[in-house]
């Protein structure tokens, strides 16, 4: 998937990284003017999962403000699809040009070890956030999401919504190997089996691969095979809008309740229209601004925590104007 823009964007970036100062917007860097002790005027790199994503906006915003607070110097980057193949070149560059610390949501528990065991090894402080790889050596803190209790959450406000009715439910998420819907997938499933005995699993997790008409396409035939579907848990933004999609064709909208994951605008107005009755918000601005703290420890020889586990909770177009819901939407812009 390297063509060549691809190829020129990881040069400017490289060559980006390797500038002293550069200019505040979202693509570049921005300095902060705070006191950080031995980190102010630091280097560090924030590299998302996906550019454009307000999930990621919202983390860095979280970043931004904290490295502000510390002085040091906060660059952030990202690929234009969550595709270990396109992240891995920028890791690269990120490699060469050695900061101080660099916070990552690796596309991939396997294909993203090796960039960033590079990057580890050579000297920079690697800080997970949001999504992790198997090898554990890799990365002084983990900050994520308790993805699997998101999922567990998800299955809570399914049952909810179905007022405990008995009846069949299905997962339709992105792609195996992530590890952030992953555990929501084994958090929704271990508790339908265990604790909403109600309800019972129709298949497998199917995969969208990030493609709103592959998961429609998922449920209306799920729904040929399965008339007693009652629920759909979608673990992201494209999976709800394919699953709406496909319920709203099949004319079942009375029927099968979709419980969403993420908070953004697009998913925000899908809850205000009725497409997805419910959804599940993470703290995305406060794994920015832990990341931050955890990557200047790391790299002054303080205190690191080596893992850190995030909140969520279940929004509602019930309760979607109260304060204490309401601020965890997430973000279009800092």
């Amino acid at each position: 998937m390297r063509n060549r823009n691809a190829v020129a964007g990881v040069a400017a970036f490289a060559a980006g990284l390797l500038m002293v100062a550069a200019c505040g917007d979202n693509a570049g860097s921005t300095s902060g003017s705070g006191s950080g002790g031995g980190v102010s005027g630091k280097k560090f790199v924030l590299m998302v999962g996906v550019k454009g994503d307000p999930f990621y906006i919202s983390m860095e915003c979280g970043a931004r403000e904290k490295a502000k607070e510390l002085g040091v110097t906060l660059q952030v980057q990202g690929p234009d699809k969550f595709d270990a193949t396109m992240q891995n070149p920028l890791l690269d560059a990120v490699a060469a040009a050695k900061p101080a610390a660099l916070l990552v949501a690796p596309n991939d528990v396997k294909a993203s070890a090796t960039p960033l065991k590079r990057i580890q090894d050579a000297g920079s402080k690697v800080v997970l956030v949001d999504t992790t790889v198997d090898d554990t050596s890799i990365g002084a803190s983990r900050i994520a999401t308790d993805n699997k209790l998101g999922g567990a959450k998800a299955a809570e406000a399914l049952n909810q919504l179905l007022n405990g009715a008995k009846g069949k439910v299905l997962v339709i998420s992105t792609d195996p190997g992530v590890s952030s819907v992953d555990a929501r997938i084994a958090g929704f499933e271990e508790a339908v089996k265990s604790k909403y005995t109600n309800l019972t699993l129709a298949s497998a997790a199917q995969y969208s691969h990030n493609s709103p008409q592959t998961a429609a396409g998922i449920i209306q035939a799920e729904l040929q095979r399965s008339p007693d579907l009652v629920g759909v848990f979608a673990t992201n933004l494209f999976s709800a809008q394919g699953t709406a999609t496909g319920v709203r064709a099949a004319g079942k909208s009375n029927q099968v309740k979709v419980v969403g994951f993420d908070a953004g605008p697009d998913q925000i107005k899908q809850l205000q229209a009725g497409d997805v009755q419910a959804l599940v918000a993470q703290k995305p601005y406060d794994i920015g601004v832990q990341g931050v703290q955890q990557a200047a420890n790391a790299v002054e020889g303080k205190t690191v925590e080596a893992n850190i586990a995030t909140e969520s909770v279940i929004v509602t177009k019930d309760n979607l104007e109260d304060p204490d819901v309401n601020k965890y939407v997430y973000k279009d812009k800092c």
